[in-house]
């Protein structure tokens, strides 16, 4: 990735527009790539479609992942602090439309943990809950994009990644959840959700992240960056399944993670 220090706080209007038109094809792969591992998700990972389709839900299952949404965004707000400022050094105006995306983010748990008090779990329950493993891994390598390799780049490609994946799968999910639990008990995910949909919010991270591409070698990283936040996550649904559903001796889970794994070498 090209960076000279000598370029920075330089006069905001001088730094180049940057268009995603460009990088259009290489957007097509990246959402292939992305249809690809949703429906191998489906297919491989336990539980993938259980909040999609179950007709009687498994409640630990689901506070337990809500949970985890929760404390996962509020570790992620520090990498989009750390973005920010990566962006008040090259491109103050990108990183001033980066800040307001941060913005409209930043409290969106207040609203899963309204949806989670409707189900009876408390916010001290919430907000003293230890992240998981597959957490600490996924905030973990979008820090070292930052630290070591100087970047938002893995940043970036996961928030597309989140963002692509959410349009192409909640409304469904929260659509069951609506018939099994009530309405009334997932308004703050249909409202998440909303403000994705309504925002066009993929659109916008994809412009941003584009403005991070400079050559070829770049795009290759977009695409292994897309990979390995997917390994992260099909980890983390591993995860939360082994901590909820699993087999007491772990047999069902040991031969579902196999399986899991397959997945992500073969799309890999």
């Amino acid at each position: 990735m090209l960076d000279d220090p000598a370029t920075w706080y330089a006069d905001p209007t001088k730094v180049p527009a940057v268009s995603a038109e460009p990088f259009a094809i290489l957007r097509r792969q990246v959402d292939e790539l992305l249809d690809g591992l949703i429906r191998a998700f489906y297919a491989q990972v336990p539980y993938a479609a259980h909040q999609m389709s179950a007709k009687e839900l498994n409640l630990e299952y689901y506070k337990r992942h809500n949970i985890e949404t929760i404390v996962r965004l509020r570790r992620k707000r520090t990498i989009d602090a750390l973005a920010i400022h990566y962006f008040t050094k090259r491109d103050p105006i990108r990183g001033a439309e980066w800040a307001h995306y941060v913005e409209d983010e930043m409290l969106h748990d207040a609203w899963f943990a309204a949806d989670l008090q409707r189900v009876g779990v408390s916010r001290e329950e919430i907000y003293a809950t230890e992240p998981m493993l597959s957490t600490k891994l996924l905030t973990g390598y979008l820090q070292y994009g930052m630290e070591f390799e100087g970047t938002p780049l893995a940043l970036l490609c996961s928030v597309y990644f989140v963002e692509y994946t959410t349009t192409e799968t909640q409304p469904s999910w929260i659509d069951n959840l609506s018939k099994v639990l009530g309405e009334e008990k997932v308004k703050g995910a249909r409202r998440h959700v909303g403000t994705d949909l309504e925002d066009k919010h993929a659109d916008f991270v994809w412009g941003v992240l584009a403005s991070l591409i400079h050559d070829a070698d770049d795009e290759r990283k977009v695409l292994q960056h897309m990979r390995n936040v997917a390994n992260l996550w099909v980890a983390y649904f591993i995860e939360l399944y082994n901590a909820t559903v699993r087999t007491e001796d772990g047999s069902a889970a040991h031969a579902e993670f196999e399986a899991a794994r397959m997945l992500t070498t073969t799309l890999g």
